[in-house]
Protein backbone atom coordinates (compact mmCIF):
# COMPACT_ATOMS: atom_id res chain seq x y z
CA UNK A 1 0.00 0.00 0.00
CA UNK A 2 1.23 3.17 -0.46
CA UNK A 3 1.02 5.84 2.33
CA UNK A 4 -0.67 9.31 0.99
CA UNK A 5 -1.41 11.29 4.35
CA UNK A 6 -0.40 10.50 7.96
CA UNK A 7 -3.53 9.55 9.85
CA UNK A 8 -2.67 9.91 13.31
CA UNK A 9 -5.34 12.01 14.59
CA UNK A 10 -8.31 11.85 11.63
CA UNK A 11 -11.31 9.87 13.01
CA UNK A 12 -11.71 8.51 9.55
CA UNK A 13 -10.56 4.56 9.30
CA UNK A 14 -11.65 3.32 5.76
CA UNK A 15 -12.21 6.14 3.01
CA UNK A 16 -13.50 5.78 -0.22
CA UNK A 17 -13.42 8.45 -3.03
CA UNK A 18 -14.68 8.47 -6.70
CA UNK A 19 -13.99 4.52 -6.42
CA UNK A 20 -15.34 3.24 -10.10
CA UNK A 21 -14.74 -0.68 -11.25
CA UNK A 22 -15.27 -1.37 -14.84
CA UNK A 23 -14.75 -4.65 -15.95
CA UNK A 24 -13.43 -5.48 -19.93
CA UNK A 25 -12.25 -2.90 -21.54
CA UNK A 26 -13.74 -0.58 -25.02
CA UNK A 27 -17.12 -1.59 -26.58
CA UNK A 28 -17.67 -4.87 -24.23
CA UNK A 29 -16.76 -2.64 -20.93
CA UNK A 30 -19.15 -2.85 -18.25
CA UNK A 31 -19.05 -0.30 -15.55
CA UNK A 32 -20.35 -2.14 -12.30
CA UNK A 33 -19.62 0.95 -9.77
CA UNK A 34 -19.34 4.46 -10.15
CA UNK A 35 -18.40 6.99 -8.06
CA UNK A 36 -18.79 5.73 -4.68
CA UNK A 37 -17.76 7.92 -1.92
CA UNK A 38 -18.26 7.32 1.81
CA UNK A 39 -15.98 6.96 4.93
CA UNK A 40 -16.36 4.64 8.24
CA UNK A 41 -14.93 6.06 11.11
CA UNK A 42 -13.02 4.09 13.92
CA UNK A 43 -14.95 1.85 16.04
CA UNK A 44 -17.73 2.11 13.55
CA UNK A 45 -20.06 -0.83 12.62
CA UNK A 46 -21.06 0.34 9.27
CA UNK A 47 -23.37 -1.88 7.03
CA UNK A 48 -23.72 -2.14 3.17
CA UNK A 49 -26.78 -2.83 1.60
CA UNK A 50 -28.57 -2.76 -1.74
CA UNK A 51 -30.55 -5.06 -4.16
CA UNK A 52 -28.88 -8.38 -5.34
CA UNK A 53 -26.44 -7.90 -8.14
CA UNK A 54 -25.68 -4.30 -7.46
CA UNK A 55 -22.20 -4.96 -6.82
CA UNK A 56 -21.77 -5.18 -2.82
CA UNK A 57 -19.44 -7.92 -3.55
CA UNK A 58 -17.44 -6.52 -5.80
CA UNK A 59 -17.37 -3.57 -3.59
CA UNK A 60 -15.93 -5.75 -0.73
CA UNK A 61 -13.43 -7.16 -2.77
CA UNK A 62 -12.11 -3.53 -3.84
CA UNK A 63 -12.02 -3.05 -0.02
CA UNK A 64 -9.94 -5.80 0.52
CA UNK A 65 -7.63 -5.14 -1.94
CA UNK A 66 -8.65 -8.72 -3.75
CA UNK A 67 -9.74 -6.61 -7.03
CA UNK A 68 -8.24 -3.18 -8.34
CA UNK A 69 -10.27 -0.48 -8.56
CA UNK A 70 -10.94 1.24 -12.24
CA UNK A 71 -10.49 4.57 -10.69
CA UNK A 72 -10.64 6.38 -7.28
CA UNK A 73 -9.55 4.98 -4.57
CA UNK A 74 -9.73 3.15 -0.88
CA UNK A 75 -7.62 3.82 1.63
CA UNK A 76 -7.64 2.71 4.96
CA UNK A 77 -6.02 4.58 7.45
CA UNK A 78 -4.95 7.43 4.62
CA UNK A 79 -2.78 4.67 2.83
CA UNK A 80 -4.14 3.62 -0.44
CA UNK A 81 -5.51 0.21 -0.35
CA UNK A 82 -3.64 -1.56 -3.72
CA UNK A 83 -3.20 -5.42 -1.91
CA UNK A 84 -4.68 -7.17 0.80
CA UNK A 85 -3.78 -4.81 3.53
CA UNK A 86 -2.22 -6.71 6.46
CA UNK A 87 -4.20 -4.22 9.24
CA UNK A 88 -7.46 -5.77 7.59
CA UNK A 89 -8.71 -9.62 8.17
CA UNK A 90 -12.14 -10.69 6.49
CA UNK A 91 -14.61 -13.30 7.33
CA UNK A 92 -16.86 -14.63 4.54
CA UNK A 93 -20.37 -16.28 4.30
CA UNK A 94 -18.98 -19.81 3.49
CA UNK A 95 -17.27 -20.91 6.19
CA UNK A 96 -16.70 -24.15 5.35
CA UNK A 97 -14.24 -23.31 2.55
CA UNK A 98 -12.87 -21.24 5.34
CA UNK A 99 -11.51 -23.70 8.09
CA UNK A 100 -9.34 -26.33 7.32
CA UNK A 101 -11.41 -29.57 8.00
CA UNK A 102 -8.11 -31.62 9.19
CA UNK A 103 -6.81 -28.75 11.55
CA UNK A 104 -8.14 -28.59 15.18
CA UNK A 105 -10.21 -25.11 16.27
CA UNK A 106 -6.86 -24.04 18.00
CA UNK A 107 -4.81 -24.83 14.59
CA UNK A 108 -7.48 -23.45 12.35
CA UNK A 109 -7.39 -20.01 14.95
CA UNK A 110 -3.55 -20.06 14.77
CA UNK A 111 -2.91 -20.14 11.03
CA UNK A 112 -3.24 -16.65 10.21
CA UNK A 113 -0.62 -16.12 13.36
CA UNK A 114 1.77 -18.18 11.48
CA UNK A 115 3.74 -14.86 10.14
CA UNK A 116 3.22 -12.63 12.87
CA UNK A 117 6.07 -11.39 14.94
CA UNK A 118 5.36 -11.86 17.99
CA UNK A 119 5.93 -14.72 20.19
CA UNK A 120 4.71 -18.11 20.90
CA UNK A 121 3.54 -17.53 24.54
CA UNK A 122 1.60 -14.34 22.70
CA UNK A 123 0.10 -16.36 20.19
CA UNK A 124 -1.04 -18.63 22.17
CA UNK A 125 -2.63 -15.85 24.75
CA UNK A 126 -3.81 -14.32 21.48
CA UNK A 127 -6.47 -17.95 20.25
CA UNK A 128 -7.34 -18.27 23.86
CA UNK A 129 -8.91 -15.21 24.45
CA UNK A 130 -10.24 -15.47 20.89
CA UNK A 131 -12.17 -18.37 21.21
CA UNK A 132 -13.07 -16.96 25.01
CA UNK A 133 -14.59 -14.16 23.10
CA UNK A 134 -16.83 -16.45 20.81
CA UNK A 135 -18.38 -18.31 23.06
CA UNK A 136 -16.09 -21.71 22.31
CA UNK A 137 -14.26 -21.94 25.49
CA UNK A 138 -13.79 -26.15 25.82
CA UNK A 139 -14.22 -26.36 22.06
CA UNK A 140 -9.96 -25.91 21.24
CA UNK A 141 -9.18 -29.26 20.06
CA UNK A 142 -12.57 -30.69 17.98
CA UNK A 143 -12.43 -30.16 14.31
CA UNK A 144 -14.81 -28.20 12.66
CA UNK A 145 -16.79 -30.98 11.34
CA UNK A 146 -17.41 -31.95 15.05
CA UNK A 147 -19.38 -28.40 15.39
CA UNK A 148 -22.43 -26.92 14.02
CA UNK A 149 -22.89 -24.30 11.56
CA UNK A 150 -22.73 -21.73 13.92
CA UNK A 151 -20.07 -22.99 16.09
CA UNK A 152 -18.06 -23.32 12.84
CA UNK A 153 -18.23 -19.44 11.67
CA UNK A 154 -17.68 -18.65 15.41
CA UNK A 155 -14.37 -19.99 14.71
CA UNK A 156 -14.00 -18.28 11.43
CA UNK A 157 -14.50 -14.95 13.25
CA UNK A 158 -12.66 -15.97 15.86
CA UNK A 159 -9.52 -16.21 13.73
CA UNK A 160 -10.12 -12.77 12.55
CA UNK A 161 -10.00 -11.77 16.01
CA UNK A 162 -6.50 -13.43 16.96
CA UNK A 163 -5.11 -12.19 14.02
CA UNK A 164 -5.94 -8.16 15.80
CA UNK A 165 -6.84 -6.09 12.60
CA UNK A 166 -7.55 -2.62 12.44
CA UNK A 167 -10.59 -3.43 10.24
CA UNK A 168 -13.04 -6.13 9.99
CA UNK A 169 -14.93 -6.84 6.73
CA UNK A 170 -17.82 -9.32 6.70
CA UNK A 171 -19.08 -10.64 3.60
CA UNK A 172 -22.76 -12.16 4.65
CA UNK A 173 -21.22 -13.50 7.58
CA UNK A 174 -24.62 -14.82 8.74
CA UNK A 175 -26.54 -16.01 6.36
CA UNK A 176 -25.93 -19.84 6.08
CA UNK A 177 -26.75 -20.09 9.74
CA UNK A 178 -30.50 -20.39 11.77
CA UNK A 179 -32.42 -17.99 12.69
CA UNK A 180 -31.43 -18.07 16.18
CA UNK A 181 -27.65 -18.98 15.38
CA UNK A 182 -28.12 -15.72 13.34
CA UNK A 183 -29.16 -13.27 16.20
CA UNK A 184 -26.43 -14.97 18.44
CA UNK A 185 -23.70 -13.62 16.09
CA UNK A 186 -25.09 -10.84 15.50
CA UNK A 187 -24.32 -9.72 19.15
CA UNK A 188 -21.42 -11.13 19.24
CA UNK A 189 -20.36 -9.02 16.44
CA UNK A 190 -21.46 -6.16 18.70
CA UNK A 191 -19.47 -7.14 21.57
CA UNK A 192 -16.45 -7.87 19.95
CA UNK A 193 -16.69 -4.05 18.43
CA UNK A 194 -16.82 -2.81 22.16
CA UNK A 195 -14.10 -5.12 23.13
CA UNK A 196 -11.48 -4.75 21.08
CA UNK A 197 -12.38 -1.12 19.81
CA UNK A 198 -12.22 -2.92 16.68
CA UNK A 199 -14.10 -1.29 13.08
CA UNK A 200 -16.40 -3.27 11.53
CA UNK A 201 -17.80 -3.64 7.71
CA UNK A 202 -20.22 -5.91 7.27
CA UNK A 203 -22.07 -6.40 3.48
CA UNK A 204 -25.59 -8.01 4.16
CA UNK A 205 -28.87 -8.62 2.04
CA UNK A 206 -30.93 -8.80 5.75
CA UNK A 207 -32.30 -5.43 6.39
CA UNK A 208 -33.02 -5.85 9.60
CA UNK A 209 -29.64 -7.16 10.49
CA UNK A 210 -28.22 -4.45 9.01
CA UNK A 211 -30.22 -1.64 11.00
CA UNK A 212 -29.69 -3.80 14.76
CA UNK A 213 -25.73 -3.79 13.84
CA UNK A 214 -25.34 -0.83 12.19
CA UNK A 215 -23.75 2.72 13.56
CA UNK A 216 -24.48 3.77 10.05
CA UNK A 217 -25.79 2.31 6.68
CA UNK A 218 -24.68 2.92 3.33
CA UNK A 219 -27.49 2.34 0.66
CA UNK A 220 -26.18 1.11 -2.70
CA UNK A 221 -28.76 1.13 -5.69
CA UNK A 222 -28.62 1.98 -9.53
CA UNK A 223 -26.04 0.14 -12.06
CA UNK A 224 -23.93 1.28 -12.22
CA UNK A 225 -23.82 1.19 -8.82
CA UNK A 226 -23.66 4.22 -6.62
CA UNK A 227 -24.48 5.94 -3.21
CA UNK A 228 -28.57 6.12 -2.52
CA UNK A 229 -27.86 7.17 1.16
CA UNK A 230 -26.55 6.87 4.07
CA UNK A 231 -28.84 6.68 6.86
CA UNK A 232 -27.30 7.14 10.56
CA UNK A 233 -28.55 4.13 12.88
CA UNK A 234 -29.69 6.61 16.17
CA UNK A 235 -30.67 3.08 18.00
CA UNK A 236 -29.63 3.33 21.94
CA UNK A 237 -26.71 1.19 22.64
CA UNK A 238 -25.95 -1.48 24.05
CA UNK A 239 -29.18 -3.23 21.77
CA UNK A 240 -31.28 -6.29 22.57
CA UNK A 241 -32.12 -8.76 20.10
CA UNK A 242 -35.99 -8.26 21.52
CA UNK A 243 -36.04 -4.84 23.12
CA UNK A 244 -34.45 -2.89 20.42
CA UNK A 245 -36.69 -4.91 17.45
CA UNK A 246 -39.76 -3.95 18.96
CA UNK A 247 -38.93 -0.23 19.27
CA UNK A 248 -40.54 1.84 16.77
CA UNK A 249 -37.76 3.95 15.54
CA UNK A 250 -36.27 0.70 14.59
CA UNK A 251 -39.21 -0.36 12.23
CA UNK A 252 -38.94 3.23 11.04
CA UNK A 253 -35.53 2.74 9.77
CA UNK A 254 -35.95 -0.36 8.67
CA UNK A 255 -39.02 0.44 6.36
CA UNK A 256 -36.42 3.44 5.10
CA UNK A 257 -34.38 1.43 3.91
CA UNK A 258 -36.44 -1.50 2.66
CA UNK A 259 -37.81 1.82 0.31
CA UNK A 260 -34.79 2.70 -0.88
CA UNK A 261 -33.59 -0.82 -1.75
CA UNK A 262 -36.91 -1.50 -3.70
CA UNK A 263 -36.86 1.52 -5.12
CA UNK A 264 -33.39 1.09 -6.82
CA UNK A 265 -34.46 -2.48 -7.54
CA UNK A 266 -36.02 -1.67 -10.58
CA UNK A 267 -33.22 -0.24 -11.66
CA UNK A 268 -30.77 -3.25 -11.09
CA UNK A 269 -31.32 -5.70 -14.59
CA UNK A 270 -32.07 -9.39 -13.33
CA UNK A 271 -29.12 -10.12 -15.66
CA UNK A 272 -25.82 -8.65 -13.82
CA UNK A 273 -23.06 -9.45 -12.34
CA UNK A 274 -23.52 -11.03 -9.07
CA UNK A 275 -22.98 -9.42 -5.98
Amino acid sequence: MNTVNSPAESPVRLSVRGLTKTYGQGDSAVRVIADLNFDVLRGEVVCIVGPSGVGKTTLLKCLAGLQPVSSGSATLDGTVIDGPPEEMALVFQEYTRSLMPWLTVVKNIMMPLRHVRISDAEKRARVEEAIEAVGLAGAGEKYPWQLSGGMQQRVAIARALAYRPELLIMDEPFASVDAQTRFELEDLCLSIREKFGMTIVVVTHDIDEAVYLSDRVVVLGHKPASVMQILDIDLASPRNQVETRSQARFAELRTIVFQLIQGARAAVPATTFND
